[in-house]
């Protein structure tokens, strides 16, 4: 495990559970074409209760199931690998926020031992 801290960035996608492209959930894809261009790791992360843009609030109750959750797809890598991959969000994300912040890494896996 490599203990040097290091610079990289964290792309956040915010999007709906229903969203989808490309006949899949769009969380999904995410994560599948985060993978493909070699990035270092994806986490999708389900949110309780949320609103975007439309301000309609979305929320988990006992009582019914909500269908569109608030998602949160976190990607973190050096920051011109995750620039470089952010080209194939165009024309994926019809809606939904994108933030690129940079952060320090602490602990990640060496190469060797991913």
């Amino acid at each position: 495990m490599d203990s040097r801290p290091r610079q990289g960035a964290l792309l956040r996608i915010f999007i709906g559970e229903s969203d989808r492209h490309a006949g899949k959930p769009l969380h999904r894809w995410l994560v599948e074409a985060a993978h493909a261009h070699g990035l270092a790791g994806a986490t999708v992360l389900r949110g309780l209760e949320g609103f975007g843009a439309g301000g309609r609030v979305h929320r988990a109750s006992i009582l019914r199931l909500s269908e569109d959750l608030p998602l949160v797809v976190e990607i973190v890598d050096a920051e011109e690998r995750i620039r470089s991959f952010l080209p194939r969000l165009d024309g994926v994300l019809r809606q939904g926020l994108v933030t690129v912040e940079r952060v320090e890494i602490l602990r990640a896996p060496a190469p060797d031992d991913a």
